[in-house]
């Protein structure tokens, strides 16, 4: 059995190689997808390193939009076509950082396979602020003139959008450790179930919609845990993370997550020194 980290990157290198050197470890495989738009040159030195490989199917990704579905979705497929026996796929971000030593994430995942770690909210119950994704157009995935115009026009003139399939909306966060069954099973639920796709993709924010309601929504949902391993602190009233400096370092520590974003080497490299200091003394 082996593990899959497979990180969404677009943007610094130095801190992206950090990242993939912390994950390295036997048994274990780091996919990257680099989105298209970005100049792989300045990061595929990253393939010489042990068990780095990088996507082959790149998407130009643009936030908020499916494209980000997309790019993991195909990504994922990409992973699971390889011959190896994969307890888990980790979705991280180029700004992810691991809080603990890689053979305690192996072990701990090794040791709970077949389960799937993702945050989730029922939209109509605890995320109610997310119901516009569900009945509002949104046309950024398409390329037209004036297509934003269109999508202002129609949002006021034709009824609410409705998820298909009578299917019961969840989200929250895009950030996934699932088991290769559960992503397997979202793969193929699009491929066949057109008019899903279709929704998701007038829809803004789908890649925080589409697992959670696709599997909570399947004869999997008790293999799903409501837990996302990960530490993220978000400003009062705000929608992104902040970004973590020394003055997060305790808390980010105490909070015995596996991981944590977001983080930038330009803003503060010392709170990713600090972290690895602290791993390499735990281990």
């Amino acid at each position: 059995m082996r593990l899959a980290h497979l990180i969404l990157a677009h943007c610094s290198p130095l801190q992206l190689e950090r990242l993939v050197k912390r994950l390295i470890y036997s048994e274990t495989d780091v996919y990257i997808h680099l989105d298209k738009k970005s100049d792989l040159t300045k990061f595929v030195h990253l393939a010489s390193l042990p068990n780095v490989l990088f996507i082959k199917n790149r998407t130009k990704v643009t936030w908020g939009d499916y494209t980000m579905v997309k790019a993991t979705l195909d990504s994922m497929e990409e992973i699971l076509s390889n011959p190896y026996e994969y307890s888990h796929i980790n979705l991280l971000s180029g700004q992810d950082y691991p809080l603990k030593g890689p053979a305690e994430i192996q072990s701990f995942l090794f040791s709970n396979p077949g389960k799937t770690f993702m945050k989730s909210f029922s939209i109509y119950e605890d995320w109610k602020e997310a119901i516009e994704r569900l009945t509002k157009y949104h046309f950024s995935e398409y390329n037209y003139p004036l297509k934003y115009r269109i999508q202002g026009i129609l949002n006021k003139i034709l009824p609410p959008k409705r998820l298909p399939n009578n299917l019961n909306p969840y989200g929250l966060s895009q950030w996934v450790t699932i088991a290769p069954a559960h992503a397997r099973y979202v793969i193929n639920y699009l491929k066949e179930n057109r008019s899903v796709e279709r929704f998701f993709k007038m829809t803004w924010g789908a890649d925080e919609l589409v697992f959670q309601t696709i599997l909570l929504n399947s004869v999997w949902k008790d293999n799903v845990v409501n837990e996302y391993l990960r530490y993220i602190k978000f400003p009062k009233g705000g929608s992104r993370p902040i970004v973590f400096t020394m003055e997060d370092a305790d808390d980010i520590m105490i909070s015995e997550r596996f991981y944590a974003r977001k983080f930038d080497m330009d803003i503060d490299k010392d709170v990713l020194d600090y972290i690895d200091a602290a791993i390499d003394k735990k281990t």
